[in-house]
C-alpha cells in the first residue's frame, strides 16, 4: 500500500490479496457495511485508507 498523502482505489481483489481472505470475504465485509465501499459501474471500490482502518480494528 501506499504513504498516507497518496490515496487509492483498489478492487475488490486487490482488497482480498492484501486482507489474505476471498473475494467472497470482502463482499460480505461490504454488504455488513463493516467495509466502506464505492460503487464504480457494477463493480466495488475501497480507499486504501478504509482497508487499512479496518484492519487496525483487527477484524480480519
Amino acid at each position: 500500500m501506499s504513504t498516507e498523502t497518496e490515496q487509492h482505489l483498489l478492487t475488490v481483489a486487490e482488497v482480498a490479496d492484501v486482507m489474505r481472505v476471498s473475494t467472497m470475504t470482502v463482499y460480505r465485509l461490504i454488504r455488513s457495511g463493516e467495509l466502506l465501499a464505492t460503487r464504480v459501474g457494477r463493480s466495488y471500490r475501497i480507499w486504501e485508507n478504509d482497508v487499512r482502518t479496518y484492519l487496525r480494528r483487527g477484524r480480519a
